[in-house]
């Protein structure tokens, strides 16, 4: 009987295998910086068939068109004759004779060279990217390698990689093989696979249990700056205090987190960030960054995409579940996915202990700020369905803001109407339970949900005013019933580009002061034709340095109201920068700083449900 059973299990690997979709990714054989992708496929049952790549992913919501990166394909039958196909578009392909298919092949650029050409298309996110430098590192993001056939999205994959014997791949994936030089996959269908990122290159990681879950973390610094065992007490004192947070939310078992660190050599990057998957994330960062600044991005970045292993990996609605890569079906919910899981990474901090009180509520402030530089009244529902056209697209990043700030406040609501008995956190603990991964809700039946897993129907009306509705959120009047005051202060007129001047970044390689695109102009930029994408490399003659920015900034503060002013500037023009002179009379502009305290004198009431908000206790 057991050779028996033995047999079998042979038979049936070898049956998954002959019905699998064979992948194989070449990092040995790269020439100019290019990976040769060899797909070999089971019969086709059609002849009329489409082959794609992305044109977008989970959890990018924005268009990338991941094919543009794909060149010299070909579609070939089982004796390597090629099969003539109509390229429909950056990413599909069409043949009209797919039953004699067995294989494509084709090679792959990677997008973080383009980062800085935006000529024609938006650059990739760098964490959801690839990068091809040989010898040195290759970042796998499977759906920038990887193409589908419609209807065999839900087809197994074996995922091959040939690799030098020297380089270890980061993943959470299960290497089948015992070979130096290839490492083997098997992967249940394409949505699998593109939920499976790799980084390879020379070995650094370091494995180590906390909370009760496996942990690899996987680093690539492309000067040896950095090594993973570098990051490694901050990152478990950081997931034991997630996992404790999460409780029976999270049931992870295993998780790997690619750590790239950005050099000033090599491809000249800028999304720094990190990119969630069920059982791993990608992480971007620059390597020039203090070591305390990247342990705080860890805590900050990568518990947020951890979170996401709640929702909406494991708790989200149908065009989630059914994911179309070639045409993206949004969800209304970006308020819960992504201002959601926010929320939990900073509430998190404060209820294990990580940051204090009054770190949290500037934490708070600071979106409440940043918040007012989107469009208030724009219901989040409708901004969240319609995410990947222009003119909604400018207000992603409010999902991070004013999300954050919704969610926050439904807390408050739902720990007064209960008595400091529910939060947010315990309503999505009873929506995963309702739910989970394999069996989404209806988009447009999440309120009644909420209602129904609540018992309160004030969730309602509170999603009908500020979430779906263009009510602005009154963030006083909910912060007031936790103890928590906003005070506001006028400083004396300034001059500078921008109503917000913290949003000011610096350019070191063109000793420029730029600014975050979603910065409101100030009056004297819009009146002499300052475009938020300009870089500031004069003012009146005198230029800017990383030693001299003080200085900069004292001499732009002393700057009178009426007085004639020259901007130098850089501004984009095709492939170049042209430096141009800007001049008018100078505006300067009040600035009403508001910043949040602890009332001096709670009520009881106050008191208690500031305890429960910030402890997380009932």
């Amino acid at each position: 009987m057991k050779k028996f059973a033995i047999s079998l299990g042979i038979l049936a690997v070898a049956f998954v295998q002959a019905q699998s979709i064979k992948t194989n990714i070449d990092l040995v054989n790269v020439k100019d910086d290019k990976i040769a992708v060899t797909m070999e496929f089971p019969k086709m049952k059609s002849n009329d068939v489409k082959f794609h790549f992305p044109k977008t992913v989970p959890g990018t919501y924005s268009i990338d068109d991941y094919g543009r990166f794909i060149e010299g394909i070909k579609f070939l039958d089982n004796k390597g004759k090629e099969i003539a196909f109509t390229k429909v578009n950056d990413n599909t392909y069409s043949l009209k004779n797919a039953k004699a298919l067995t294989k494509i092949t084709y090679l792959v650029n990677d997008s973080f060279d383009e980062e800085n050409e935006t000529d024609k298309h938006k650059a990739v996110f760098s964490p959801s990217g690839t990068d091809i430098e040989q010898g040195k590192v290759y970042l796998i993001n499977t759906h920038g390698f990887v193409g589908y056939i419609d209807n065999m999205q839900d087809v197994p994959y074996q995922l091959v990689i040939q690799k030098p014997n020297d380089f270890y791949g980061t993943t959470a994936l299960v290497d089948q093989d015992k070979s130096e030089a290839t490492d083997t996959f098997t992967l249940a269908n394409y949505a699998k696979l593109t939920d499976s990122p790799l980084m390879y290159s020379k070995p650094d990681y370091i494995t180590f249990n906390a909370g009760g879950m496996d942990l690899v973390l996987g680093v690539y610094s492309p000067t040896g700056k950095y090594k993973a065992v570098d990051f490694k007490e901050n990152l478990e004192k950081m997931v034991v205090a997630q996992k404790k947070f999460l409780g029976d939310m999270n049931t992870n078992k295993k998780y790997a987190i690619m750590l790239y660190l950005a050099g000033t050599e090599g491809p000249q990057i800028k999304g720094f960030g990190a990119l969630e998957h069920h059982e791993s994330t990608s992480v971007v960062l620059h390597e020039m960054m203090p070591k305390e600044a990247i342990d705080e991005s860890i805590v900050d970045v990568v518990s947020h995409e951890f979170f996401h292993t709640v929702n909406p990996l494991k708790t989200h609605s149908e065009e989630i579940h059914y994911f179309d890569y070639a045409d993206p079906k949004m969800s209304q919910h970006l308020w819960m996915y992504e201002g959601g899981t926010e929320y939990f990474a900073n509430l998190f901090q404060i209820q294990e202990g990580l940051i204090t009180k009054e770190q949290f509520l500037q934490r708070i402030g600071d979106k409440i700020k940043n918040s007012k530089n989107y469009n208030d009244t724009m219901p989040f529902t409708v901004m969240s369905k319609n995410i990947l056209q222009d003119q909604y697209k400018d207000q992603y990043r409010n999902v991070y803001e004013k999300g954050t700030l919704l969610t926050m406040c439904l807390d408050i609501e739902l720990r007064k109407l209960s008595n400091g008995e529910m939060g947010y956190r315990d309503m999505i603990r009873k929506l995963s339970q309702r739910f989970g991964e394999n069996k989404p809700f209806k988009d447009d039946k999440l309120i009644d949900e909420l209602v129904t897993i609540t018992g309160y129907p004030q969730v309602k009306d509170f999603y009908n005013k500020y979430i779906a509705g263009s009510q602005p959120t009154p963030y006083a009047e909910y912060l007031a019933q936790v103890g928590v005051e906003i005070k506001k202060q006028e400083t004396p007129p300034i001059f500078w580009f921008i109503k917000n001047p913290e949003q000011t970044g610096y350019n070191e390689k063109n000793n420029a002061f730029v600014f975050d695109e979603n910065s409101a102009l100030s009056a004297f930029s819009k009146n002499i034709g300052f475009k938020i994408t300009d870089e500031v490399v004069a003012l009146d003659g005198k230029t800017i340095n990383i030693q001299n920015a003080q200085e900069f900034i004292g001499y732009a503060q002393s700057i009178k109201d009426g007085q004639d002013v020259t901007v130098t500037i850089l501004r984009k023009n095709g492939d170049k920068m042209d430096k141009i002179d800007l001049k008018g009379k100078a505006i300067l502009d009040k600035i009403t700083l508001e910043t949040l305290q602890f009332k001096a004198n709670p009520t009881s009431a106050e008191q208690k449900l500031q305890d429960q908000w910030l402890t997380g206790k009932k």
